[in-house]
């Protein structure tokens, strides 16, 4: 059996095909405002690589999967039930969110249906990825943003006091001297958040060998991502006192945002070093 394609030993049933066909049909349009989204949502610009994700880490897989003996499984019509009761509340509530996630557990289901409990256990990492690629709905997005554009104007006011720079901070504005710097909800460090926990993700995936130590390197992009951010405002603010303020608003920001995704980065790679060091067999010395 050759690995050229994700191929099971039993053929295609045709009723899987007719169902494929129907589901793209009803989810055409919501896949077309979704990818609409990833193009006028910096939050989201990820979006587009999320799916590309989740076919090569089944791609990874393809030897495993193929020899996993497919068998129907009722269990997984409760889980395209609850799919299309979201696909139902969603479609009638206008609530983008919750049609798109109706897909992924759809799909979810539908493996679990079709191809057994093993193979629905064996897909479920790279199918819930793609759950990275739904913009939240904007209520929950603004209601998080807005305590963390307080919460990094706090943490970086009180670090800019460290270094001896005079500063006062009101509400998420940060006076110094000869310049305000308004932490605004794209400096809030949810869009870097937001990219950084799906590049763990993948990272944690491929590296740990561990569902505990996947776990923790993936739940660690949330206080990577919060200091990077912390990190980029008080470069910014360092760079308007002791350069200038037009510097700060165009060439530093701009770069701080590199600086960003770099630090963060580096901390994720170095982060899953150690934990794939932690309880690793040594060599035995002779």
């Amino acid at each position: 059996m050759n690995g050229r394609a994700l191929v099971f030993k039993q053929k295609i049933r045709p009723e899987i095909l007719i169902i494929s066909l129907v589901l793209l049909g009803i989810y055409l349009p919501v896949f077309t405002e979704l990818v609409s989204d990833w193009e006028k949502d910096p939050n989201y610009s990820h979006g587009f690589l999320v799916p590309l994700v989740s076919l090569f880490l089944l791609w990874k897989k393809r030897k495993e999967l193929s020899q996993i003996q497919t068998k129907i499984s009722p269990l997984g019509l409760g889980i395209i039930t609850g799919g299309l009761f979201l696909l139902l509340v969603g479609t009638a509530g206008a609530e983008y969110f919750t049609v798109r996630l109706s897909f992924v557990l759809l799909l979810f289901g539908l493996v679990w249906y079709f191809g057994g409990s093993l193979l629905a256990k064996k897909t479920s990492v790279p199918i819930w990825y793609l759950v990275l690629a739904i913009p939240v709905p904007y209520v929950i997005y603004y209601a998080v943003a807005f305590p963390l554009q307080i919460w990094a104007t706090k943490i970086t006011t009180i670090l800019l006091h460290l270094l001896g720079m005079p500063s006062i901070r009101q509400g998420n504005v940060i006076h110094l001297p000869s310049y305000s710097l308004e932490v605004v909800e794209a400096c809030s460090g949810l869009r870097s958040l937001v990219s950084l926990l799906a590049l763990s993700g993948v990272y944690a995936y491929l590296t740990q060998k561990t569902a505990l130590k996947k776990l923790i390197l993936f739940i660690s992009a949330v206080p990577i991502a919060l200091v990077a951010n912390i990190f980029r405002i008080s470069l910014t603010a360092l760079g308007a006192y002791l350069i200038s303020p037009k510097m700060a608003e165009d060439f530093l920001h701009e770069l701080s945002g590199l600086v960003v995704f770099i630090v963060s980065f580096i901390s994720l790679f170095i982060l899953g070093e150690i934990l794939k060091r932690i309880g690793a067999k040594r060599p035995a010395r002779t």
